[in-house]
């Protein structure tokens, strides 16, 4: 992140406008450098909406030991939410307290796992997407509800998937996480394919339906006693 991709006091309209700008240049070809962190990236609001708060975990990847990965780093950052809520713009809500997050972090990931959406966005710009392109790094969404698109039926199968469609392209895939559970939605966000994405969803899933750094993540944000902005633990 060596420069502002760009400004937050943007209009409503500004913004979209520049949504469909940011989403042609997004990469949706792999280029992953070798990982040996992950980041899970979970963001939230408190006092009714006016503190954005962003919970980050990086966690150390190791085949051997996954999805049981050992957590090396985890950061919570409050700011004061800069938009108000819009449908269709919250990455520009969210994303300011994440950088904050990341600013903080003295571990850089590989890879990033966010809590939300990827390019399976209206317009193609979910918050893993935009975020993606503030860090210049791969960038996976997993959502746990559809927010745009159509898909088939899934199977009952744990790691059984159907492809997310919206006007006959393919924008993400439906993901049987965990049996007799209502599946996630993951996409793309930055710098990968779908391919690699649900690889990688996979290799982390534990117990739960939701990968263990994004798991992980949503576990810290809810600590509503977490008083510490930053710990680091190995």
């Amino acid at each position: 992140m060596d420069a502002a991709l760009h400004e937050w006091n943007l209009s409503p309209k500004q913004a979209i406008a520049l949504q469909s700008q940011l989403a042609q240049r997004l990469e949706s070809r792999d280029r992953i450098d070798p990982v040996r962190y992950i980041a899970g990236v979970d963001i939230g609001f408190e006092e009714e909406g006016a503190v954005t708060r962003a919970a980050v975990v990086v966690l150390k990847w190791s085949p051997e030991a996954a999805p049981q990965l050992p957590v090396v780093e985890q950061v919570v950052h409050r700011e004061p939410t800069r938009m108000p809520y819009i449908p269709g713009l919250l990455s520009f809500r969210e994303i300011p307290a994440a950088l904050g997050a990341f600013a903080k972090l003295e571990t850089r990931p590989q890879l990033v796992m966010v809590d939300g959406q990827g390019i399976a966005h209206p317009r193609r710009l979910g918050v893993a997407a935009h975020l993606g392109l503030w860090l210049d790094l791969p960038t996976i969404g997993i959502a746990k509800s559809r927010l745009t698109g159509t898909h088939g039926a899934v199977g009952d199968a744990r790691g059984d998937w159907v492809p997310l469609m919206a006007d006959q392209e393919v924008i993400g895939a439906v993901l049987r996480s965990r049996e007799n559970v209502k599946p996630v939605f993951v996409s793309p966000g930055h710098r990968l394919t779908l391919e690699t994405s649900l690889e990688w969803v996979l290799r982390c899933l534990g117990r739960t339906k939701l990968p263990e750094p994004t798991r992980l993540a949503d576990r810290l944000a809810s600590r509503r006693d977490h008083k510490a902005s930053q710990r680091r633990l190995l």
